[in-house]
This record gives C-alpha cells, structure tokens and sequence, in this order.
C-alpha cells in the first residue's frame, strides 16, 4: 500500500486528489495538508467527504510528512513547494508537486514569468516533466515530477503529433483556450464571484499567461525547433473544464487524411486520450470528472492551416488525475490504476 500526504489538500486540486485516492486501491491518505484549515475536521471543509474523511486538517511540515508517507503530492501556490525541497527530502520520499516550481527547465524565464525566485533552481534539472504520454520511462525512475499545467496538458496533446512529424511551422502557432473558473484556485477573488462571471466570457492573461513559456518549452522539445506561441485563455461561467482550438500553418502539402493517421498512430495505445472521429468536435461535458482528454483535428487546405482541439477536465486530466497517474508509474503500478471512472454527464 503506497502512504500518501497531501500538502494543499484544501485547495480544489487537493480535494480532487482526495477524492480519487479514496477509490485508489493501492494508496491510503495518511496526512491531510492545510495551511488555512489546520486542526479542523476536512470534511467541515468540505462536506462531501463527510463520513468518507474522519481525518483532521494538519499542517504543511514537509519534513514530518517525510516520516510517514512514501510520496508527498504538493497541490500549493507556486513558490512553496521550491522552498521546502532539499537531499534531504528527495532521500526519503518522492513528490510530485502540482504547482509550477519545477515545470520550466530555464530559472530565469521561470523568475521572469512568475515573477517570483526561486528557492531550489539545483533541482530543476532532475525533476522530471510529468506528462506520462511521452515521459512514461524517465518518471518511473524519478524522485521528483512536475506535474503539468492544466492548459499545457490540453495543448500539447492537442498539437504533438503535427509538431513531432516536421508539419508544423512551430512560430505560427495560435492557441485559444477556455477554462472554468475552478482553474483559478478556491481563494476568494472579486474577478470570479458568481456576478462577475456568469452570463459573460472574457479573455485574461492575453500575451502574458505564465503558462506559455511552458507550452513553448514542450512543443520546441517535441518538434526539434523554437516554438512560438500565441496563446490567450478566457475564462467561461462553468465549474470546471478546458477546451482548446489551436491554429497554425502546415509546413507543406499534406492531405487531412494523411493528419489523421499520425494521431492514430501516436494515441493509438494511450489509456487517456481520445482521438475523436472525423467530423466530432471535443466538448467539455464529456470528459467531465474523467481523466480523459478528447482530441481532434481539421485541415483547412484554403488556407494551408490544421485546427487542432482538445477537451479535458482541468482537476483531473489537468492536475489531480494527471498526478496520480503519475505517482503510478513511480511505482510501478499500472498507469491507470484508480483512473478509469468514465466522464460524468449530465
């Protein structure tokens, strides 16, 4: 049985952890994480977990956690989990930190975008980029994954098969992304309080999101080349889902057909991702609650440009389930373990 502490367990991505370790068969929760709600019952946090969660809220002491757990999810604001790394810590369990301290391989660019330092840079190169689709080996043997961001996820499994291919001119790259407003953490924001966001859509982060040098560093490692990228999210009044529509221009002639089977041929064996019928666009409301990530495509040979589309859930897909997922293949289970509950509709 793998012991399991969760710091930021209050958070949405930690509740969401929570939920699908309870169904884990191989995993037991052994330290509840809070930094806000320590000493209180977590199920007075979130009723849901009433009778299911007896446990109480703990603090966030890494170095105590170490004693009774084999890994340390770290579902927390960007910046902790990097302060309290250390030997140490990695000698005596393996984490998998959901925040972005160790997604981006360049400090500065990180230092730049976050606008924050960085309080282990020795140990960005060792932690392991936790996207198990195309890092499956390199995590299983790791002490420490980045878990990836939740619209990294969707584009880059959206766009990587036309980018590893040659076919894609990587610096015309647009992509259009919208998110529910869970994506945004559950600390109290004027910007997402019911009156401010429903009945309404809007852009945010436009040429700035922190996600987009992490998006570029990924689709640059997959394509060979310097990817560029565009990338604009906007914020929709719904819970929780992403939904992806990427642009960009083909490097030559190539038949729909012809895109068709290199995303076949690359998701055909993936437990988790979905290439969807010609013809059938993703939508969020059938992969809600799931860790499943529905993609596909449209050549547009008027302009010599493929839309590429994914749809995800951003708590599991895109952070909880993507970490369990991971944590897996740390050790040694089967990549799907505890994950195969279908999309929840309506």
């Amino acid at each position: 049985m793998i012991r399991v502490g969760i710091i930021g367990s209050t958070g949405y991505a930690g509740q969401e952890l929570v939920r699908l370790l309870l169904g884990h068969k191989e995993a037991e929760i052994k330290w509840f994480g809070s930094r806000s709600y320590v000493d209180q019952p977590y199920a007075s946090v979130f009723q849901n977990m009433f009778q299911l969660v007896p446990d109480i809220c703990k603090g966030e002491d890494l170095e105590k956690l170490c004693e009774e757990v084999d890994v340390v999810f770290t579902a927390t604001p960007q910046g902790l989990c990097a302060s309290m790394i250390s030997e140490e810590v990695l000698s005596r369990v393996k984490v998998i930190d959901l925040s972005a301290d160790f997604r981006i391989k360049d400090v500065e660019i990180y230092e730049e975008w976050y606008g924050i330092e960085h309080k282990s840079p020795s140990f960005i190169e060792e932690a392991v980029y936790g996207l198990c689709e195309f890092n499956r080996e390199k995590i299983r043997k790791a002490r420490l994954v980045a878990n990836p961001g939740c619209y990294p996820t969707c584009s880059f499994l959206s766009i990587y098969p036309l980018a590893k291919a040659g076919l894609l001119e990587m610096k015309s790259l647009i992509i259009d992304a919208k998110s529910g407003t869970s994506g945004a953490g559950r600390g109290t924001k004027l910007a997402n309080l019911f009156c401010e966001v429903n009945e309404s859509i809007k852009a945010y982060g436009v040429a700035v999101h922190r996600h987009t040098p992490e998006i570029e560093e990924q689709l640059s490692y997959a394509s060979g080349q310097q990817a560029l990228v565009n990338f604009t999210p906007h914020l929709v009044p719904m819970n929780r889902g992403i939904l992806v529509t990427a642009y960009g221009n083909l490097t030559g002639e190539v038949t729909e057909k012809e895109i068709r089977r290199l995303y076949e041929e690359a998701y055909a064996e993936e437990n988790f991702v979905r290439f969807l019928p010609a013809g059938l666009c993703p939508e969020t409301r059938w992969v809600e609650g799931s860790n499943y990530v529905d993609v596909n495509i449209k050549h547009d040979p008027r302009t010599n440009r493929v839309i590429m589309m994914g749809a995800m859930d951003n708590l599991v897909k895109g952070a909880a389930g993507q970490a369990v997922q991971n944590m897996n293949l740390m050790f040694g289970l089967p990549e799907n373990t505890g994950l195969m509950m279908p999309p929840v509709f309506p």
